[in-house]
């Protein structure tokens, strides 16, 4: 039986009537909010915080791994013997190539996490370094977890990255050894690896490949014979600091090669202690593992839940419609294309229902959507309008009362069935890696789902700022996380901007990375002297120290007229159509806006049999130039969506468009990992087309 942390004197937590110094740094309602929850802020190493739920909760099930062959289920106390393990293995293999700096001091109170202003000024601690190639996965995070407890960093990618991509990365990072998913992924890698200084090969699976191409000096070990390795040998205690490097991982490299972004162990227990003030877990509450975990935001998302007594579930998706209503997650940590994705299957259940039904449930949700506008003024969580005035909030206070019953009433009948589609035990949604469409917010939160949307980068650990559930106002990216700053400066002469006024996002707070690896001048030019990091993004902020999201500055279109435009919040805005799947704006000096768009075959094929007569629409006839039914369609729905946007000009409109013959999927390396377009890569593929266009 788990121990209860919140009732444990012995345990570090925070506890405000005691003075916790940590505490002191949250405000007044996140110190109530994180009350009892478990704070870190005191070790030196992320692994040290094993320490903590072995102990007190030993027998909770940590991690479900159920795709797993065969599938598996772990305890916490199961968790940390194997990452001890793994780790002593590890010590094995880099001794005496890459000699750790070890320490008898083993205490972790001699030197804590310093929350101040800015990256740390102690120059990086490098450690040897571990490749390590794979994916989601309980092996992942034991290995993940094993490199760092062994004293080493690990470079990180997927196990589905180009090869010639991988190689770089393991070459660039002078990587001694490689720890990678399986048999398949060192295939793909062919002879060239046995060309780099890589001693030592490990499998995170129990394969037994054949590498003809080794030399016999490289060592080959299977996950079993590492873990083997590891229980002959008692692991060593080395000495690692907050400063110490944890990882690097490497930007996709979609205009130029990857640069390698450099974690510490100081970054990682920064958010541990800094995300207490968002999400409050209970020990044993489940969350569904869907995002890349050697990716920053699923990474820290797996740490920090797991820091608190979580249970952790990995699937992906082929099977999260199934594990969502197997597991009923308490969190689900994900991007925006996941919810677009759960949104879309919510509509096509609708769309399969008799014309009546449709019209019922459509009349249900049009009285929803006024209760929620109205909900959000009195409330103050419309950012179009934070201050309302006392006759205005009186008027939405009557609506709120006149809609309350039929709100409920579809809560009651419609709602919860919908809520049932993630698992009917949601407590929030974790939204990051990009902008919530404002379609997607209204829904969900009509359903009665909470989103709370974060904003980050892989070079700032990832998290910036995010919304509090007590402060939850749409579309804005939330107020910044403790000890944590931002800054709006106009994009050409870089003075700072007030409150409201649309530019250039800093900022810097503990979670700046160190720096790029081996890259001095991309680091200089990211941070500078004072320590402000340049995001690249377009924003503005709210008078409350929110930050809102508008773009990306690299991704704006600059019309031939000098009218800068950018395309997020509009694409955003056309996503709200059933019948696009995805859009990319183009446009780069022309006189007008153009697109490239996916249609959703299944939506514009089900409007077709509802036509009379009914219109048979095969896949290639919805794609084809010289359809002018289905383009008229798409037209009047471009139209009305981008004139029906908040902030609306006439420039905004789209001239021309053209319809993609596939979607844009990861596969065809049209997506990040983390379902992020690739626009470089889309307007390259694509550039006839758009030429066309215009």
């Amino acid at each position: 039986m788990a121990t209860n942390p919140r009732s444990t004197p012995s345990m570090h937590r925070f506890d405000n009537r005691l003075g916790n110094d940590s505490a002191s740094y949250f405000s007044t309602k996140e110190q109530f909010e994180h009350n009892g929850l478990i704070d870190y802020s005191h070790l030196r190493s992320l692994p040290q915080m094993w320490e903590i739920p072995e102990q007190y909760f030993g027998n909770v099930e940590a991690l479900i791994d159920p795709h797993s062959r065969p599938a598996v289920s772990l305890t916490y106390r199961q968790v940390y013997q194997q990452i001890r393990q793994f780790a002593a293995g590890i010590q094995t293999l880099l001794s005496p190539s890459a000699p750790l700096q070890t320490s008898s001091q083993t205490s972790s109170q001699d030197l804590s996490l310093n929350l101040s202003l800015g990256p740390s000024q102690n120059p990086p601690q490098n450690p040897p370094i571990v490749a390590l190639f794979a994916d989601n996965s309980w092996q992942w995070l034991v290995a993940d977890q094993g490199i760092m407890l062994a004293g080493a960093a690990d470079a990180v990618r997927s196990a589905t990255a180009d090869p010639d991509e991988l190689l770089y990365i393991l070459e660039h990072s002078q990587s001694s050894g490689l720890v990678v998913e399986n048999a398949k992924t060192l295939d793909r890698l062919g002879d060239r690896i046995w060309t780099l200084p890589v001693e030592w090969v490990v499998l995170l699976s129990n394969e037994q490949p054949d590498s003809p191409g080794r030399p016999s000096h490289v060592k080959l070990l299977t996950f079993d014979q590492l873990l083997e390795l590891g229980n002959q040998q008692p692991l060593q205690s080395v000495n690692t600091t907050p400063d110490t490097l944890a990882t690097l991982i490497y930007t996709s490299g979609t205009t130029g090669q990857p640069k390698g972004v450099m974690l510490s162990h100081a970054n990682f227990i920064y958010q541990l202690v800094a995300l207490t003030a968002i999400i409050q877990p209970l020990v044993g509450d489940r969350t569904l593992s869907i995002l890349p975990t050697w990716h920053s935001f699923g990474r820290v998302g797996e740490y920090y839940t797991l820091s608190q007594g979580c249970t952790q579930v990995y699937t992906n998706r082929r099977y999260l419609k199934q594990d969502l209503k197997t597991y009923q997650p308490a969190y689900v940590v994900g991007v925006p294309r996941l919810w677009e994705s759960i949104f879309e299957g919510i509509q096509k259940s609708f769309r399969d229902r008799p014309p009546r039904m449709q019209a019922f449930i459509q009349s249900f949700l049009a009285v929803s959507s006024r209760y929620i506008q109205a909900v959000r003024i009195w409330k103050h969580r419309d950012l179009r309008n934070l201050h309302p005035t006392r006759s205005a909030v009186l008027r939405a206070w009557a609506t709120t009362l006149l809609l309350a019953p039929l709100h409920y009433l579809g809560e009651l009948l419609l709602y919860k069935r919908m809520q049932q589609a993630l698992g009917g035990k949601v407590k929030q949604l974790i939204c990051g890696g990009g902008s919530l469409a404002q379609h997607l917010e209204d829904f969900f939160e009509m359903i009665g789902i909470e989103i709370l949307v974060g904003y980050g980068l892989t070079e700032t650990s990832p998290v910036l700022s995010a919304r509090r559930y007590w402060n939850n106002v749409r579309q804005a990216s939330g107020q910044p996380l403790i000890q944590t700053e931002f800054r709006v400066v106009d994009l050409e002469t870089r003075q700072a901007l007030p409150a409201g006024k649309r530019g250039l996002v800093l900022t810097r707070g503990p979670q700046i990375m160190q720096g790029y690896y081996r890259n001095p001048e991309a680091t200089t030019k990211a941070i500078d002297p004072e320590g402000w990091f340049d995001t690249g993004d377009i924003g503005w902020l709210v008078d409350d120290g929110s930050i809102v999201l508008t773009g990306r500055a690299k991704d704006t279109i600059v019309l031939s007229n000098g009218e800068n435009i950018e395309p997020q919040p509009i694409e955003d805005a056309c996503l709200r159509s059933l019948f696009i799947d995805q859009i990319v704006l183009v446009g780069q000096d022309r006189k007008a806006l153009g697109a490239l768009i996916v249609p959703n075959l299944e939506a514009l094929q089900a409007w077709g049999l509802g036509q009379s007569p009914p219109l048979m629409i095969g896949d290639n006839e919805a794609i084809a130039p010289d359809n002018l039914i289905i383009h008229n369609l798409l037209r009047q729905e471009l139209n009305r969506e981008v004139r029906d946007r908040p902030g609306y000009r006439s420039q905004d409109e789209i001239a021309a468009f053209a319809l993609l013959p596939e979607p844009m999927t990861i596969k065809n390396g049209l997506l990040t990992q983390t379902l992020k377009i690739r626009r470089n890569v889309v307007m390259d593929r694509y550039s006839e087309m758009s030429q066309r266009l215009f």
